[in-house]
């Protein structure tokens, strides 16, 4: 846009500003409160679409209503107007014959974007509209700021992200991805409830933010002068109520990750994270399966369903295939009884993934092919097991193999939906693997654990066999609400701000 254009913008948003503000002014004049404290109202418009669904055209009924909500549109000069409330639209009939002379004149001081409540009874009119011929109304609110004009002029996906008010008023369809969010969330917590799981909030703010790997927010205390974290997950507090004696806990809560904003990533996002005590990840595959099953009945209607351009099937079982097994079907190399690093990075560099520092052991060369070159082949739901001991470092040791631990990753369209581990419980085993991780963050690595002593003198006290689960709350909902970007799940995604 030129900067004249800009210019010329700007004056006509001050004019619209300033007809509105005489507008409200006129209101007061005329001794109408434009901000009141209250309307009752009677119905919601889709209850009026329901209930008169079979009313004839050109037919009017005595029934009085009360109706309250946003003015989208005026046709003929305020004979017609839209109205919308949460649950959709309806018809405003305002005439001579049916409102009073001060009341059709005060109309126009009404503007797109204005509350008010109306009183009038139901009609559908010839072409066959539900409507309202409205006999009083009331004003319940005078925006001072215009809306954008129409469907079209509000496209900017940025602008729709930042300004999330208007792109629910331009856009009210945006609303159902929140509403099938909250429903998702709620089912959720019905099953995990009606499995006797008990759901704990734990700190946010922590001297030590461990749990993943994951680079923290830092912020300051002023009263106790001490530096803390944002939390990067719920694990090790969650691990705490296990060893204190509850045996089923969880919790839905924001966590933050000082990361890259991408389609799938958001630096706050919404975790679930379950633990059970004496059970393994063999288990927590199943529960897993029966809890999405559960969730996705009651939300999506149907196992089947579409995600951007592939059809997915949630029909449990999903397949079960541990990480070198699907390196061997995807790349054709076998890691099975490979231990030499060299060996390992020779494999990485014949299948053109480049190494990194992180990568310094063969269990690490392993993962990053994976991630590299097999998990965007995994589109139907799909459980990834038996991960490197080197990048499981809160998991136990496999029963079978000591280079690998028992933890699965589920995938659907080549991304991660959960994490399921055999929690390590074994105290000793543990404090070393904290302090590996320590050695890490020391040499530069921002991502990897701190050593966390409390944490440690818990374990200590005894922990009793443990599945733990983490669920990506907004990977999840994408999937289920057909959506692209994270961004479209998350009412308020963190943008950059705009410089005056």
């Amino acid at each position: 846009m030129t900067n004249t254009n800009e210019s010329t913008l700007a004056n006509n948003l001050n004019r619209l500003q300033l007809e509105r503000l005489g507008k409200l002014n006129k209101l007061k004049e005329n001794g109408v409160n434009p901000y009141p404290y209250t309307f009752s109202r009677t119905h919601m418009a889709n209850e009026l679409q329901e209930k008169y669904s079979q009313l004839p055209a050109h037919t009017e009924t005595k029934d009085e209503v009360r109706v309250c909500g946003r003015i989208m549109n005026e046709r003929n000069t305020w004979m017609f107007i839209d109205l919308i409330d949460d649950s959709g639209k309806i018809q405003l009939f305002c005439h001579k014959e049916s409102l009073t002379s001060s009341l059709i004149e005060q109309l126009k001081l009404l503007d797109k974007g204005d509350f008010i409540g109306v009183t009038g009874t139901i009609r559908r009119t010839k072409a066959g509209e539900l409507s309202i011929r409205v006999t009083d109304y009331a004003v319940l609110c005078k925006s001072l700021q215009p809306l954008p004009d129409g469907f079209d002029a509000f496209k900017d996906v940025e602008d729709r992200y930042r300004y999330r008010h208007l792109d629910l008023i331009i856009h009210p369809n945006v609303k159902q991805n929140f509403k099938s969010r909250s429903k998702i969330i709620a089912e959720i917590r019905q099953y995990l409830d009606s499995h006797n799981f008990l759901e704990i909030e734990t700190p946010v703010l922590l001297t030590s933010a461990g749990g993943a790997d994951a680079r923290p927010f830092q912020t300051h205390h002023n009263a106790l002068d001490i530096d803390l974290n944002l939390r990067i997950a719920t694990e090790l507090y969650l691990k705490r109520l296990i060893i204190g004696g509850f045996e089923r806990v969880y919790e839905i809560g924001r966590v933050f990750r000082n990361e890259g904003i991408s389609t799938r990533h958001n630096p706050e996002f919404t975790m679930l994270e379950l633990y059970a005590a004496y059970g393994d990840y063999n288990e927590l595959m199943d529960f897993t399966e029966n809890m999405l099953e559960y969730v996705i009945l009651n939300t999506v209607g149907k196992f089947q369903f579409e995600y951007i351009d592939q059809l997915l099937n949630f029909t449990r079982p999903f397949l079960r295939i541990s990480m070198i097994d699907s390196i061997q079907k995807y790349c054709n190399y076998d890691f099975t009884s490979i231990t030499d690093f060299n060996e390992a990075a020779e494999i990485a560099k014949k299948l053109n993934v480049p190494l990194t520092k992180k990568e310094d052991s063969v269990g690490r060369i392993i993962n990053l092919i994976f991630e590299e070159l097999v998990s965007p082949e995994l589109i139907q739901p799909t459980f990834i097991t038996d991960y490197p001991v080197e990048v499981s470092p809160l998991t136990k040791i496999h029963r079978f193999n000591s280079r690998l631990t028992e933890r699965f990753e589920l995938y659907a369209y080549g991304r991660e939906i959960a994490n399921g581990y055999s929690e390590l419980t074994d105290p000793i085993d543990q404090k070393n693997r904290l302090l590996d991780q320590a050695k890490l963050k020391s040499a530069g690595d921002e991502e990897a654990m701190p050593y966390d002593k409390d944490f440690i003198y818990a374990i200590e006290c005894g922990m009793p066999p443990t599945m733990g689960l983490g669920i990506g709350i907004d990977r999840l909902v994408m999937l289920l609400t057909n959506s692209a970007s994270i961004r479209d799940v998350i009412a308020f995604p963190t943008l950059k701000p705009i410089l005056d």
